[in-house]
């Protein structure tokens, strides 16, 4: 009952929004229809995803023919292509997100003394906070598009997005169309906070165990701690962080690319509009996107910080009243503490605030290209 207890207690809002947008079946739904219908669910909303996307990919290909509608068109499409992939990577990943949250509440990592079950509380209260704050944020800006749209595109007979048709469609075939854009978007946007949330919950975790480490290595003077265990523990926390690596490295390195181009599509639009009430849509969207991979390097760049402290607060230790056998354990933990614990994708996008700033440079000189190319 305790384990059941503590495991609901694991990203428990960021599971639920998974099983929103079809990534994250019920507990309960353990029979063969309810099964079914929930995968049927989950296909209905990736061909939501996709049948939006491609649209947009074939009115790039075929209508655009200037710099202004392809980058209208072009950073939609790319957080399209964004959470088809996230969607994609969270399916593949559905088993591999119960060994990790099931590990999280099986020793070495379940809090067992009532500091540590304290820290656990402080870390997961942490995430909840950031999880509904990330979500309040996406969904006012999807919001935002929608209420803008229906009292200026809609009124026109205009869509909310570009998108290529093939054919001319009727009053009531664009009322359909218009609502399916809507209702993909918003989709899109869940699955982006879904999976965004999950992940930066993981790294907190990870910054959770480092901390419940410390504390333990306190406690080994005071002979309530047994130092095999905490060595146990600290392996454990590095192949844990290889896990969440291997698993969302793919889905690190494509958010890193899109964020990139999509930072500089949008810097070019707010160049070239005048601030009204229609471009606040893109201000929040643009704010949302910078939040989006903002939060990556941020919580990526504090499990860094806190593998790297690891030495340091052994140092604070009474190490001194020791034995040579545990003096030579914490030296252990202390030299892999040397090496810090680092998210990144093929070694090359690593996970922390310099290479945020990195992604800004980037984007800033991709809007300078563009810009040019514009005004030619």
């Amino acid at each position: 009952m305790q384990l059941r207890t503590q495991k609901m207690q694991i990203l428990e809002i960021t599971l639920k929004i998974l099983t929103v947008v079809g990534c994250w079946p019920p507990s309960s739904w353990t029979s063969f229809c309810k099964r079914t219908v929930y995968n049927a669910y989950t296909v209905f909303v990736t061909l939501l995803l996709i049948t939006f996307m491609l649209p947009q990919l074939m009115d790039i290909i075929l209508n655009v023919d200037n710099t202004d509608d392809f980058a209208d068109t072009f950073y939609i499409m790319l957080a399209m292509v964004m959470s088809i992939c996230k969607m994609t990577g969270l399916l593949i990943n559905r088993k591999n997100i119960g060994t990790l949250t099931n590990i999280l509440i099986q020793k070495p990592f379940i809090p067992l003394e009532a500091d540590e079950i304290k820290i656990r509380q402080r870390f997961e209260k942490t995430i909840q906070t950031n999880t509904l704050w990330y979500a309040i944020m996406v969904e006012t800006t999807c919001a935002c598009v929608m209420l803008t749209s229906l009292f200026t595109n809609f009124r026109n007979g205009n869509l909310t997005y570009r998108e290529w048709t093939p054919y001319n469609y009727s009053e009531m075939m664009f009322y359909v169309i218009y609502a399916r854009q809507l209702m993909s978007s918003t989709f899109g946007s869940l699955v982006n906070v879904a999976c965004d949330t999950l992940i930066c919950g993981l790294l907190l975790h990870v910054c959770c165990q480092i901390e419940i480490l410390e504390c333990r290595l306190k406690k080994i003077s005071l002979g309530r701690t047994n130092m095999r265990e905490c060595i146990r523990q600290h392996n454990s926390i590095f192949k844990f962080a290889l896990m969440v690596n291997e698993n969302f490295k793919m889905i690190i390195g494509i958010q890193f690319t899109v964020s990139t181009l999509v930072v500089c599509a949008n810097l070019y639009q707010l160049a070239k509009i005048t601030l009204d009430a229609q471009s606040f849509p893109l201000i929040l969207y643009t704010c949302s996107m910078l939040t989006q991979i903002l939060i990556y390097c941020w919580y990526g760049n504090e499990v860094k910080l806190k593998s790297i402290e690891l030495t340091a607060n052994i140092f604070k230790m009474k190490w001194l009243t020791l034995d040579q056998s545990g003096t030579r354990s914490l030296l252990i933990i202390m030299n892999r503490s040397l090496v810090p614990i680092e998210f990144s994708c093929a070694h090359i996008l690593t996970m922390n605030l310099d290479s945020f700033v990195s992604l800004l440079k980037t984007s800033y000189t991709a809007y300078n290209l563009l810009q040019q190319v514009g005004t030619t």
